[in-house]
Formats: structure tokens, sequence, C-alpha cells
């Protein structure tokens, strides 16, 4: 069972956790974390590109010349993609679909996975309860500067349930995210060096991705 110490916003250690083996120490699977971060990031992918085919571009109405007689070659349309200003054979085009599918219980298996390593490598922070009487970014920097981490690093600040005083402190923050418990993904929990908690949030996590 792996365990964990509690620190109070003071940076103090007050307990030590017990956490649930079930959530965070399964067995880690590279291949299927790297899966599912490619789905991820394939269904966040937005299609912008778009090249308009000779069916769209404007013009062309009529044969630019007759079909025979002038030496040149013949051309039913101005429209035709070898025409300057003509229609894109082949082009990108924005009804492309990027998205990908994957079941469910593999998606939360790779969350759990990415926990289990945050917990193991020991960039998985917890706090007895994390609040914030006003909304102050320098209070919240300070916090996070008292607790075992390096201050530098990027930061996941995972919250049981909506605090706006937690979000508008954290924005100005530029290495730091706030997210709820119940929203956590792969992609997040990779990308940022510490996952900062409180137990409220832990509670939050087991009930949402308890296999």
């Amino acid at each position: 069972m792996a365990k964990v110490k509690v620190y109070n916003l003071e940076g103090k250690e007050v307990e030590e956790l017990n956490l649930d083996p079930k959530v965070f120490a399964v067995k880690i699977n590279p291949a299927l974390v790297h899966q599912v971060v490619e789905i991820q990031q394939a269904n966040a992918r937005q299609n912008f590109a778009h090249t308009k085919d000779r069916s769209e571009v404007s013009g062309g109405g009529r044969k630019p010349w007759r079909q025979k007689g002038t030496g040149r070659a013949r051309h039913g349309s101005i429209r035709s993609p070898i025409w300057a200003g003509g229609g894109v054979t082949f082009g990108p085009r924005k009804e492309r679909e990027f998205a990908k599918k994957i079941n469910k219980k593999m998606k939360r298996k790779a969350l759990l996975m990415t926990l289990t390593d945050k917990v193991t490598d020991k960039n998985f922070i917890v706090v007895d309860k994390l609040q914030l009487a006003e909304a102050k970014t320098k209070k919240l920097a300070e916090i996070i500067g008292k607790l075992p981490l390096e201050v530098k690093k990027s930061l996941l600040l995972v919250m049981a349930v909506k605090d706006d005083v937690i979000i508008k402190s954290a924005k100005n923050l530029p290495k730091v995210k706030t997210i709820l418990a119940d929203s956590l993904n792969v992609v997040d929990v990779l990308k940022y060096n510490y996952l900062l908690i409180d137990k409220d949030g832990i509670k939050k996590v087991i009930e949402t991705y308890k296999l």
C-alpha cells in the first residue's frame, strides 16, 4: 500500500496517509499510456485548413474559348485545377476527422497509471485542506513555496470541487494549472511535474476513477 505525507498550508507534516492501491499503486503499462496520450491529443486537434475544389471556386461558368480553331489547348472551365486560381486537387479539407475512439476502461487504467507514477516519484503532494480566505496570487505562491517541491517546476492543482478563489489565485502563476478531481486526464497529469491535492480531492479521485 502506498503511503504519502500530508502537509498543512504552512508546509509542516501533520500525518501520513495510506492511499488506495487500486488507484495509486497499479501496474504500469507504458504502451497503454502512450496510446491514450495519442488518442487524447488527436481528439483535441482542430482542423482549420481548408482548400476549395473546382466546384467551390467562383467563376468559370462558360468555356474560356471555343473548342477548336484557336491553336490553344482545349479547356472547359477556368475552375480547373490546372489553372491559376482554380480548384485544388487533394488539398486539406475541413471535413477531415482526426478523432479516435478508446473505451472508458482503458482510458481510466491509463490515468491510474500516471497517478501511480506521480506517487512513486514522490511528485504527488498532499495537503490536509486546500483553502484560501480570499483570492490572492501572492498567498497561494507562498503556500506552494512552503511545500516540498521545486517552485520553478510546473504544478497541477487538483480541486475536489470548483473553488473560484483558488482558480483566481492560480491564474497569474504561469506554471500552475487548476483542474477538478473528476476531470483529470492523462495528458495533464504527465505534462505537469507535480500534482497538488488535498484529502477531499483524493476521496473524489477514488470515487470517480476506482475500477
